[in-house]
């Protein structure tokens, strides 16, 4: 046999191959149509079953690069060390520790039991934009009685701060720091649009005054402990020592009293959000019918594989 025939034979083989393929696929026409339009019908109904989850950002700024304790460290570090006192390492530290505290456990249950968000966050379905108000959840929560409700096991519905700071960090809130210009974006995510601009701004602020409340109580205490040490004292030289550290002290009381945004600053504020951010119903019944048609295709694959004369062409003699 010749090279040219090899390749004439090839070339019947390969148009052999495909027209199997396509006979096979024919022959499945109407199970990758109907398994195909199952998927395309589920993914539309999906998507339309999921509520509208609207995004509120807040834009931030460290509010302070030298705040706090760090203006001291750099002008009375080696009197303090004299003192026995350790000094922070600057604002920028100071902003780092702030989002690690935002995102903590301890602050995040605090926030959501300070602004009573335990309903809001399990035990509401939906909201409703005509009343603007949540639609309740009646088999988890009363709202006339106030009262959470038990399950079949007896056991109350009623959430614990695990169940709340999980579903807060996991479903809502968002923090986000732009490495080129130290920007931060805290965002909250929720049904309510109204909610999420609202929730945003309350974490902002109560992580300006956790902030704030901690640096003053540290430096009252390290106020007190000088106070202390310089009765202590009756050398003249160490006496001016903590005179001046003293000082420096209560100016950093004093400046932290005198700032609303003590460690973030506000460069755009959340605003209510008027379109969703989720979900992407266009893309749910897409990716749903698209894997409707690639597992229908398997399938009339997998018959044919199974037996295999069932989608074969008959060769012509």
């Amino acid at each position: 046999m010749t090279q040219y025939e090899r390749y004439t034979d090839r070339q019947q083989g390969d148009e052999i191959d495909l027209r199997e393929v396509f006979a096979t696929l024919w022959a499945g026409k109407w199970l990758v149509f109907a398994c195909t339009l199952v998927f395309a019908a589920g993914g539309v109904a999906y998507a339309l079953y999921k509520p509208n989850i609207y995004q509120a950002k807040v834009l931030l700024a460290p509010a302070n690069e030298e705040a706090g304790v760090g203006g001291i460290s750099g002008q009375l570090g080696g009197l303090a060390s004299l003192a026995g006192i350790s000094l922070g390492s600057g604002g920028a530290n100071q902003t780092k520790i702030a989002l690690e505290v935002l995102k903590s456990r301890a602050f995040l249950a605090s926030f959501i039991r300070r602004h009573s968000l335990e309903v809001p966050l399990m035990g509401t379905k939906a909201w409703n934009a005509k009343s603007e108000g949540w639609t309740y959840n009646r088999e988890v929560y009363n709202p006339e009685t106030g009262e959470w409700l038990n399950n079949e096991d007896g056991e109350s519905y009623k959430p614990t701060d695990w169940d709340l700071v999980k579903v807060f960090k996991t479903a809502h809130l968002g923090v986000s720091e732009s490495k080129d210009s130290g920007m931060i974006t805290v965002s909250v995510k929720s049904q309510s649009p109204p909610e999420a601009a609202r929730w945003a701004e309350w974490l902002v602020a109560d992580i300006n005054e956790h902030m704030r409340r901690k640096d003053v109580a540290e430096a009252e205490a390290r106020i007190a402990y000088l106070e202390a040490k310089l009765s202590e004292t009756s050398i003249a030289g160490m006496q001016q020592v903590f005179y001046q550290l003293i000082e420096s002290e209560t100016r950093t009381v004093m400046l932290a009293n005198a700032q609303n945004e003590y460690v973030f600053e506000t460069v755009d504020p959340a605003v209510v959000p008027q379109e969703k951010s989720s979900p992407k119903r266009a893309m749910i019944a897409i990716l749903a019918t698209m894997m409707g048609g690639m597992l229908s295709v398997f399938v009339v694959f997998v018959r044919a594989f199974l037996k295999p004369d069932s989608g074969k062409v008959k060769k012509q003699e």
